[in-house]
């Protein structure tokens, strides 16, 4: 599987073929989402930095983390797609306001919040 459009077919088929559907609105899917996000959390919270920039070579973390990871991905695809959201163009759009506002020479090196103007 190469294509995000790819994914969102296999994961609207899998909920398709299991009646999941009518269980799939978007304040659930959000609210799974945010569950699952929590997980990652979880694996990561008691991490030093340096732990968790090395946590895929962990034998047991790694795999655990690639798993809510996918998790994530997986809630957050099939929520785009109730909502009929494109992704990819979601994300280039954030991405396009946010080079607006953080530009270089203003948010170079810093990870503080620039105000809005």
């Amino acid at each position: 599987m190469s294509s995000v459009e790819e994914l969102t077919e296999r994961v609207r088929a899998f909920a398709r073929e299991r009646d999941w559907e009518q269980f799939h609105t978007p304040k659930n899917l959000a609210m799974a989402l945010a569950g699952e996000v929590g997980e990652l959390l979880a694996e990561l919270q008691w991490l030093t930095p340096e732990q968790s920039a090395a946590v895929m070579a962990d034998p047991e973390l790694g795999p655990r983390v690639r798993a809510e990871i996918g998790d994530v991905t997986v809630y957050l695809v099939r929520l785009a797609d109730v909502l009929g959201i494109d992704l990819v163009t979601a994300a280039l759009d954030k991405l396009s306001e946010a080079g607006t506002r953080y530009t270089v020479e203003a948010a170079r090196g810093r990870a503080d919040k620039i105000k809005d103007a």
